[in-house]
């Protein structure tokens, strides 16, 4: 997998829609990421995608740790600890 950075935008192009639906999944696969939102154009005959992807790191600032009282900092997903 690549190295996580806090960017979450991803460009993709493909002369076919099914390409391009093939690789986005081929994307999600190979970084085990979700693509929140989409936005497909045609651009002189190409289908091109711009994409938001699920943020590599959350921070909780108001939960509690349970032993020190300290911020609540999960990152890649995120918890809530009820």
């Amino acid at each position: 997998m690549k190295e996580n950075n806090k960017l979450n935008t991803v460009y993709f192009e493909n002369s076919s829609m099914k390409g391009l639906y093939e690789t986005m999944q081929n994307w999600q696969q190979e970084n085990l990421k979700r693509l929140l939102s989409i936005s497909i154009q045609n651009d002189n005959g190409i289908f091109c995608c711009i994409a938001l992807t699920n943020p590599t790191e959350v921070v909780i600032v108001n939960g509690h740790d349970g032993n020190t009282g300290g911020a609540l900092v999960k990152y890649g997903r995120l918890y809530v600890n009820l």
